[in-house]
């Protein structure tokens, strides 16, 4: 800051939370504690304030180490120990057979339960509240593996809800329906599913559509419908797949004239499997409008979670249903167009025809 003092310049990043430039601490005398410029602490008074070169100084003058910031520790340290419990709380949620109190956590981890609600979501995509549901709902879905693995495969739904850790068979409903899955979509490979199927024509090459009873479970383009049915295959080895134009003539029907004219949003009933961030991702890239994109970056912080762009890109990834969820609306963070599951001549060809139509309806 020119024409300012050190202190002044100190005061600076302390006020923008910037840890970069020469190490220094902060110490209020208010309530006797020292920080690092970055802490996420409330901002105290500047008239409360010193400054100090090291936290030796600090600890010389009386005051003591921040526990949100760490400045007592190596630089770097913060983190590491910010990952290292993370870690333990997570290996806590995995062993826990009852959901665990979010103070609880907190406290085993030596954090706030705001700030670990944050940092866990920051660094999985999900609260550990949704975490556990989750790890529940995965205990009770090998359970019922089909696999003669566990003591449950041969067992009754019932008895694999209460093994895995559900006071009621209504519980287990409301979280499988928060994921998307049914006790009997959760066997594997979909078995016990009855699953339609249709194939269609569009100007990006063949289209299946895959449907239960719910919704649509799968839309997939390719260039061979032998191909593409081959992958529903593999994709669900032990449903019951049965061929169905005339079923799914309407619904083939919309998307592949939504392919030639991208306008509005297909509203369309869906009945897909995903994990909660999956999910997550998927309800915000159906609220971006035809003719814009947004970046992977701000389709994290959109849901909350401004550190898991890898994690957003990966679940656009495994969106199976194209165009429905609009993942093709997701680019980099220069607007450049990165992969596509099903082609980038495809995303490109339907982000143009969006485009067209928003500018000849603007």
């Amino acid at each position: 800051m020119s024409g300012g003092t050190p202190d002044d310049e100190r005061w600076t990043r302390v006020l923008r939370r910037d840890r970069s430039g020469k190490a220094f601490v902060y110490a209020v005398t208010g309530t006797g504690i020292y920080c690092l410029p970055g802490c996420p602490a409330r901002l105290p008074r500047r008239e409360n304030v010193r400054f100090f070169a090291t936290p030796a100084e600090a600890r010389a003058a009386g005051f003591r180490p921040c526990k949100r910031c760490r400045p007592d520790l190596p630089a770097g340290g913060a983190d590491d120990a910010a990952d290292a419990a993370l870690a333990a709380v997570r290996t806590a949620l995995d062993a826990a057979e009852t959901p665990p109190r979010i103070a609880d956590l907190a406290a085993a981890a030596g954090l706030s339960p705001s700030r670990l609600h944050r940092l866990f979501r920051q660094a999985y995509g999900v609260t550990p509240r949704e975490y556990y549901a989750a790890r529940r709902l995965r205990r009770f879905a090998d359970s019922l593996r089909p696999d003669g693995q566990t003591p449950q495969a041969s067992g009754s739904v019932t008895r694999s809800l209460y093994a895995a850790g559900y006071g009621s068979d209504s519980r287990l409903y409301d979280e499988s329906g928060c994921l998307g899955l049914t006790p009997g979509a959760l066997r594997a490979g979909g078995a016990g599913a009855a699953v339609r199927y249709a194939l269609g024509s569009t100007s990006l090459g063949t289209v299946l559509v895959a449907a239960t009873e719910q919704g649509l479970c799968g839309v997939e383009f390719g260039n061979d419908g032998e191909e593409l049915f081959a992958a529903l295959r593999r994709r669900l080895p032990r449903a019951s797949l049965r061929h169905a134009p005339d079923e799914l003539a309407d619904w083939v029907a919309q998307i592949a004239a939504f392919v030639e004219r991208p306008a509005g949003r297909l509203d369309l009933p869906l009945d897909v499997a995903g994990t909660l961030f999956q999910r997550r991702v998927w309800k915000a890239l159906c609220e971006v409008p035809p003719g814009e994109t947004i970046s992977y970056g701000e389709l994290a912080r959109r849901i909350g979670s401004p550190g898991a762009t890898r994690a957003v890109g990966a679940a656009c990834g495994a969106n199976p249903a194209a165009v429905v969820i609009p993942c093709h609306r997701a680019v980099g963070g220069t607007g450049r167009l990165t992969g596509y599951r099903w082609g980038i001549a495809r995303k490109q060809a339907l982000l143009t025809r969006e485009e067209a139509l928003r500018t000849a309806d603007g």
